[in-house]
């Protein structure tokens, strides 16, 4: 257990522990709106009195800017575990293309998608400078797959299980990072990737929740037999089980919306908030070692830690099975 209580546990095979609970930070790059460099401030500061060691970041969240603040929030301080991604380079650019991309304060730089030896390497190191770090614990290749490619897809999947993959195990045999991966929004990408290596953690956003549980018809029990770790993003599906209405960023279908307010209904009836059961569904399955929560202010931060610690009864979980809400083999 952490000093705040909360739990821990290793990825994969290696020695990188990681809180039960971590913290996603695409929200302090400026994620659909901008977040001040004070207010990023207080968000990790409040993370970490609530005893979140595990953070996540990447260069695609505000072109860099939320790397440059995660680094400097962890300086000083020990026993944290920090991941960040490769597989976007950022070139200087005079108009970076974050407004279309969902980041309106971007910092002044274009993303180059590039998978290869040489791109993952370089972008590697840039992200070192932002952090002010000399390594990671976690270093994982960043939306690959046909959801963000489409017709490319197959050209930079060839890239990133050749030069890329090649570059992830150059920099962990050199110690330099301690584990390992890929983050993405889809199952099928990973199931692909998990035929060229064996991988220490997968980040999957969205695809395992209280809404969506088709993780369960492959990619978990192989990742479980095979000792692959999965990190839970988007344990909220966007904002949706949150009290929102947009999913995979995008305003939901209606029938996903439905299901959000039928899943409402019965967590009311035992009393429990919904966020409180979203955030601790993933964590049953014995493949998945982390949920992160993504903040932008610090009451955020405690209130979804507060929902992460609040007692679940035991008898929420077969009832939302029975109203066929949820998987039953997500039971085990």
């Amino acid at each position: 257990m952490s000093a705040a209580g909360l739990g821990t546990a290793r990825l994969g095979r290696t020695d990188v522990e990681v809180t039960t609970i971590g913290l996603g930070t695409a929200p302090l790059g400026g994620l659909f709106e901008p977040v001040s460099d004070e207010d990023a401030a207080a968000v990790m500061d409040a993370a970490w009195e609530g005893g979140v060691r595990f953070f996540d970041t990447a260069p695609w969240y505000g072109f860099g800017r939320a790397e440059t603040r995660v680094g400097p929030a962890l300086a000083g301080r020990a026993g944290w575990s920090l991941s960040t991604k490769v597989g976007r380079r950022l070139e200087p650019s005079d108009d970076p293309p974050g407004p279309a991309n969902g980041w309106p304060d971007p910092l002044p730089f274009a993303p180059v998608h590039d998978y290869g030896r040489e791109g993952v390497l370089r972008s590697f190191e840039e992200s070192l400078d932002r952090l002010g770090l000399e390594r990671v614990d976690t270093l994982f290749l960043h939306d690959i797959g046909s959801m963000t490619h489409g017709g490319e897809h197959q050209r930079h999947f060839e890239d990133a299980m050749g030069g890329g993959l090649a570059a992830l195990q150059e920099l962990k045999a050199a110690g330099r990072v301690g584990a390992i991966g890929i983050g993405v929004n889809e199952t099928e990408v990973l199931l692909a990737a998990m035929d060229h290596a064996d991988w220490d953690v997968f980040l999957l956003a969205g695809r395992y929740t209280l809404l969506e549980q088709g993780a369960l018809d492959e990619l978990l029990p192989r990742c479980e037999r095979a000792g692959t770790s999965v990190v839970v993003g988007g344990a909220f599906n966007s904002g949706l089980l949150a009290g929102g209405s947009t999913w995979n960023y995008a305003q939901a279908p209606t029938e996903l919306i439905e299901r959000r307010d039928r899943l409402a209904r019965v967590v009311r009836e035992f009393d429990v908030a919904l966020e409180a059961a979203a955030l601790q569904f993933p964590l049953a399955h014995p493949a998945v070692a982390s949920v992160l929560m993504g903040c932008r202010t610090p009451d955020e931060v405690r209130a979804n830690l507060d929902h992460f610690a609040a007692e679940l009864p035991a008898e929420l979980w077969p009832r939302l099975v029975a109203d066929g809400l949820l998987d039953e083999r997500a039971l085990g």
